[in-house]
């Protein structure tokens, strides 16, 4: 997968602590966060589980996306991650 904007969710377990981002670059964003690489909120709760994640078309679109996201309800989130992965499965495997 090459470089491009997208949004995540990781998690800690299945309705565990949830973290949303952004980047450009989500597989060595996901490294980073599996291997306690970046300080932050996400390291500090150990979210280390891939559960949900979209590819947008720049980055201002990612921005705008995460946003939204971030700005809904925790039901919501969830209702997101189990629209496409009702089983928190770690979807990092997928991406490589």
């Amino acid at each position: 997968m090459e470089k491009c904007p997208a949004i995540y969710i990781m998690a800690t377990m299945r309705n565990g602590t949830l973290y949303v981002g952004v980047t450009s670059d989500l597989i060595k964003r996901i490294y980073q966060h599996k291997n306690g690489l970046t300080p932050g909120f996400a390291h500090r709760y150990d979210c280390k589980t891939l559960v949900y994640y979209e590819i947008l078309e720049d980055m201002q679109s990612a921005i705008a996306r995460e946003k939204q996201i971030k700005g809904g309800s925790r039901k919501k989130k969830i209702l997101l991650i189990e629209s496409i992965n009702p089983k928190w499965h770690d979807l990092y495997a997928g991406l490589l």
